[in-house]
């Protein structure tokens, strides 16, 4: 156990002098110390209980809105099913015992500066992940790694509330205890990812060596990762290059953005391979990983994905499951030889027959 720094805590100093020391766990259930950049989303899961006093800056603001700025790194969603749970407290003092403070029940209070909440958060619940005979498209193994073509609709490893039926869950059959275990229980071998709807090259680490070299070449963005995409519109440029930071959206935290202010660097390249009139095939080349990057950057050009009704218009012409992206080349330098290796999956079936409907109606 670890005692929470009171200087952490948002109060005044006469406040601060009153508060018990606050402790939580740190075995938290964020297990990955993963250096690809996309994974910094994930929600840090904390535990314990905790206490704060709302600023002058929280006056009027919504109590979940207030919850998520003392602790960040929870989603709002998370949050709010503390505060239906009776999980929110308001006190009369800091020094009074949670357990008599007001349950806070509705997550759209609004709050007033000086008041003191009492927050507890649950022990994050163990969880077991269970091996799945589940068939793989391998492109690539050997002792260290793997390479496998990801099929569109499979996520690629568990969550809350989908714990089965994952690329974690096949790997974890097909390498049985052979699987790099420095992403924890949730994430065996995986170092960086694709979204569900996104087929095609994933690099799996079989052991923490080649875990820790390849999360270093992500990190330094040696790693060539080329995808395929079909974009609407008919884009103005052969190639160009967006150059523009992504964060998650100011008002739906399931969504990401280019966010100028609290976004990260992210850069993608992209070349037209094709053109349809309404619509555009590219190759999309990242030089950075930030969450659904290339779906937010594309759609951050006025060309979002075909088939995107995240980022793009709920109707779609063609009947798609979700974007129409695919992980193509992978390249990489061999964690052990040293060797560059790359490594093409072949675009999916739908990919293919949409790109045949294409060309025959511009013919």
């Amino acid at each position: 156990m670890s005692s929470c720094a009171r200087d952490d805590l948002d109060l005044s100093s006469e406040e601060r002098q009153n508060l018990p020391e606050t402790e939580y766990s740190t075995e938290y259930s964020r297990e990955s110390v993963d250096l690809e950049e996309e994974e910094e989303d994930e929600d840090l899961q904390l535990s314990g209980s905790f206490t704060f006093l709302l600023t002058d800056a929280m006056e009027g603001k919504r109590l979940d809105a207030c919850l998520s700025e003392f602790i960040p790194g929870q989603s709002r969603s998370f949050l709010q099913k503390q505060i239906t749970a009776g999980k929110v407290k308001l006190l009369q003092s800091s020094e009074q015992d949670p357990a008599l403070g007001i349950s806070l029940e509705k997550a759209g209070r609004k709050m007033k500066a000086g008041e003191i909440l009492s927050v507890t958060i649950p022990e994050p619940e163990e969880i077991h992940i269970e091996a799945e005979d589940i068939p793989l498209d391998i492109l690539y193994e050997d002792a260290d790694l793997l390479v496998v073509n990801k099929p569109k609709g499979m996520v690629v490893h568990p969550a809350p509330g989908h714990y089965s039926h994952t690329l974690v869950n096949a790997l974890m059959y097909h390498c049985r205890d052979q699987l790099s275990g420095i992403n924890g229980v949730l994430r065996p071998g995986i170092v960086h990812r694709i979204d569900r709807d996104t087929t095609g090259s994933l690099l799996v680490c079989k052991n923490d060596k080649a875990h820790k070299d390849l999360s270093i070449q992500l990190r330094e963005h040696t790693i060539n990762r080329r995808y395929r995409a079909i974009v609407l519109g008919n884009l103005r440029e052969d190639s160009g290059t967006i150059d523009a930071p992504i964060g998650r959206h100011p008002t739906d935290r399931k969504k990401m953005a280019v966010n100028q202010r609290n976004g990260r660097h992210a850069v993608t390249h992209y070349q037209v391979l094709e053109r349809f009139g309404s619509y555009t095939y590219v190759e999309c080349r990242l030089e950075t990983g930030r969450t659904h990057q290339i779906r937010v950057h594309m759609t951050s050009i006025g060309h979002p994905l075909l088939g995107d009704s995240v980022y793009g218009p709920q109707k779609c012409p063609y009947r798609l499951e979700g974007q129409t992206l695919h992980a193509m080349v992978l390249g990489f330098r061999h964690p052990t030889t040293g060797d560059y290796m790359e490594f093409t999956a072949p675009l999916p079936e739908y990919f293919e027959d949409l790109l045949r409907k294409m060309r025959a109606q511009g013919s």
